[in-house]
């Protein structure tokens, strides 16, 4: 277990545009499938930006904007909500072959194929790219996002099977792996931290019996491992013992994203959202919806609390108290939006499962409706939605694209 030389280069070059290629690696391939808009402007920036692609031209009301550039993406639509992640100026879509593409022009900076698991989360910490081996050799292995070399691997030991990232922050990466019995069955399974300086194992946990590998989401603040599973569980852990803080049963199955927001975990749970208390599990507040409709993901996004409901209304909410702050119900037309990211006064929101969806864009004082993106390909795929500066990185399906934040 062992940090391989070079880790620091990657990061420090990174947004200098540095291409790296090792074997299974191909960087700029001439093959690129990313498609700009026409160069009108006879220089390479695209219509509606300035020459260096910082500025573009609010559409009229009710009109989304064309994308900047689109894409190939090889996402399987497996990776739950980490199958899309903005590291500086490169934006990556879980898949095989993963590929890192500067978010300005789409180029492919780095391309790598057999380098993880089929359906395996993009779990970043310290600058590092985490991901499950492809050799399910029970190794973890570690990325430079800026250029997509190994930079890191570690197992937990021959006697797990298959370890998979579910969290990582500066000082740990954090896992679930299955106890191998004689028969090379695993019932039963742990969770674990590995340093990510020594690539030795800080901590492991077995836990509760019943309890399953798949269906965890997680999230790490400060000193605390936050995850919700299948098995209608909240639990929390201490980052530097793995020792078990609390626990709490829920009424439903829980494995979407969920929001942390200063001592508080919030949830959605059935027709209410729910904060928890970090430090020990009591409920703080709870909201709820209308007769017969559930809440959708929440997103604390600039210390405010995002959510959509099955009733087709949008909920914006103090994540200190869970008042409303404003509720829009003129959304009877349009998807819900499961996945949030703000640049400036606008709201954008992500659909879920609906050939009707795409990215929605709020007034985010007043939750008016401005426009919806929609490649219009009537493909029912989920979408995703991620802040890049001034722009957002959007993928549906097989695609990617960059839309302008206007």
């Amino acid at each position: 277990m062992f940090r391989l030389a070079g880790t620091g280069l990657g990061l420090a070059v990174f947004g200098a545009g540095v291409v790296a290629c090792g074997p299974g690696d191909e960087a700029d391939a001439s093959g690129d499938s990313s498609t700009p808009g026409a160069d009108k402007n006879g220089d390479g920036s695209t219509p509606g930006a300035d020459k260096n692609g910082d500025s573009f031209t609010t559409p009229p009301p009710g009109t989304a904007p064309e994308p900047l550039w689109k894409a190939e993406a090889a996402n399987n639509g497996v990776s739950g909500t980490e199958a899309l992640a903005v590291i500086g100026n490169l934006v990556l879509v879980a898949g095989d072959p993963l590929v890192g593409r500067d978010i300005a022009s789409g180029k492919a900076k780095w391309s790598r194929a057999g380098v993880t698991t089929p359906g395996a989360k993009l779990i970043v910490g310290g600058g590092t790219l985490y991901l499950a081996s492809a050799e399910y050799d029970g190794d973890v292995v570690g990325l430079d996002p800026a250029t997509g070399k190994e930079t890191w691997r570690s197992r937990l030991g021959k006697e797990y099977d298959q370890p998979r990232p579910i969290a990582a922050d500066d000082r740990h990466v954090y896992v679930l792996a299955g106890v191998l019995e004689k028969d090379f069955s695993s019932p039963t399974n742990v969770i674990a931290a590995i340093d990510t300086t020594s690539g030795r194992i800080a901590w492991r946990e077995k836990r509760d019996a019943g309890t399953e590998e798949y269906g965890i989401t997680a999230t790490v603040t400060g000193e605390r491992l936050v995850y919700t599973d299948f098995r209608k569980n909240v639990t929390v852990r201490d980052t530097a013992t793995g020792r078990q803080v609390w626990t709490k049963k829920l009424s439903t199955s829980n494995y979407r994203h969920f929001a942390v927001h200063k001592d508080l975990v919030i949830l959605a749970e059935g027709r209410r959202l729910r904060a928890l208390d970090l430090a020990g599990g009591k409920e703080r507040w709870s909201l709820a919806t209308d007769e017969f409709s559930i809440f959708k993901d929440p997103h604390v996004v600039d210390g405010v609390l995002y959510a959509s409901d099955t009733a087709r209304s949008m909920w914006a909410v103090d994540p200190d108290t869970g008042k409303q702050v404003w509720r829009n119900e003129d959304l009877l037309e349009s998807a819900q939006a499961w996945q949030f990211a703000k640049v400036g006064d606008t709201l954008y929101g992500a659909t879920t499962f609906d050939k009707d969806g795409g990215v929605h864009a709020f007034d985010v004082k007043s939750g008016k409706l401005r426009w919806t993106y929609n490649d219009n390909t009537g493909d029912n795929k989920e979408w995703y939605v991620m802040a890049a500066g001034n722009r957002l990185a959007v993928t549906h399906g097989k695609r990617i694209y960059a839309l302008p934040a206007v």
